[in-house]
């Protein structure tokens, strides 16, 4: 698939009609071809060695995760642990990027992470619906970011966007971006509620514009969440804005990636579509829970020939 023209960005988003035209402008996306590259590239084989170094990537990777609504501060602290020190036998295997919480675990997290190079990613605005005011939003996001959250995953207002309000949902990701001072922003698009591979890649665009540090697949709430076809979308769009603008923006998927073939297979895509440079946690994050466990079974047995029992790894 190839790039995009170089247009003009600095008038795209003034009005409502020039955001339109934008997004409507942008290549039609051919789901069939699509869908096709994703399968080719997942057919790809790696070296052994290779393997080994995408596996500790792919850890490095992570944003370690817990969403649910029985979450309690001992589990986050155990997380937190984990997060840090992933085996506890093994000094060499790398730390995860962040752990990713709700806001009011945010300050659990933080000092759970005190001294280390973890991140402590927030969810906020309403998650995972976005249904709520813009004030109740940013009411959100600062309330994380006073905790110590120094990544904010937002969710975009979906039903704004597929009603074409694009002005809308980009001023809202402006005001965010703007509520986070210092964290970086990654806009959760939810591209299983948006349906068609012209509106993630549409999405991917608004959330570009409006100043989104990544772009996030989903929520991990909705199905179907992270899938190749989505992700090459995604990927080409943060390809396509840096040849435009020179700036390198991230990717983080997210639902749905529990086994370390999956992970290899997009460590693959990013760096056919994107390029070497997305090989990079501060460009490329996985957003998970269960997946780290596989990744370290798998890195086990590469260094012992032999599988481990499900004991050699915890239960989050």
């Amino acid at each position: 698939m190839s790039t995009l023209a170089r247009p003009d960005l600095r008038d795209v988003s003034r009005d409502d009609t020039s955001l339109r035209r934008f997004l409507h402008g942008l290549p039609g996306v051919d789901q069939v071809g699509a869908e096709g590259r994703a399968a080719g590239l997942a057919t790809r084989s790696i070296k052994t060695t290779s393997k080994a170094w995408a596996i500790d990537t792919a850890i490095a990777m992570i944003d370690l995760t817990t969403l649910e609504g029985a979450d309690t501060p001992g589990k986050v602290r155990s997380l937190c642990a984990k997060a840090a020190r992933p085996d506890s036998s093994d000094a060499s295997v790398p730390s995860v990027a962040a752990v990713c919480v709700y806001p009011d675990l945010v300050a659990t997290a933080v000092l759970a992470l005190r001294g280390t190079s973890v991140g402590v990613a927030s969810v906020a605005t309403a998650f995972p619906s976005g249904r709520a005011s813009l004030d109740t939003k940013l009411h959100d996001v600062r309330d994380a970011v006073a905790a110590g959250a120094t990544e904010i995953d937002m969710v975009i207002d979906r039903g704004a966007f597929l009603a074409g309000h694009y002005v809308q949902v980009f001023d809202e990701i402006v005001a965010t971006k703007a509520a986070c001072g210092a964290a970086h922003l990654k806009v959760i698009l939810e591209t299983g509620e948006l349906a068609t591979l012209d509106n993630a890649r549409r999405a991917s665009w608004l959330a570009l514009l409006a100043g989104g540090d990544f772009i996030k697949t989903s929520t991990g709430k909705v199905s179907p969440a992270a899938t190749p076809p989505v992700a090459l979308v995604m990927l080409e769009a943060v390809r396509d804005y840096h040849a435009m603008t020179g700036e390198r923006r991230g990717v983080k998927l997210a639902g749905g990636i529990r086994a370390s073939k999956e992970a290899v297979r997009y460590l693959v895509m990013v760096n056919e579509v994107a390029g070497q440079a997305w090989l990079d946690p501060a460009l490329f994050r996985f957003g998970a829970s269960s997946l780290l466990n596989d990744l370290l079974l798998q890195r086990h047995k590469l260094a012992s020939g032999s599988y481990d029992g499900p004991d050699y790894v915890t239960v989050d």
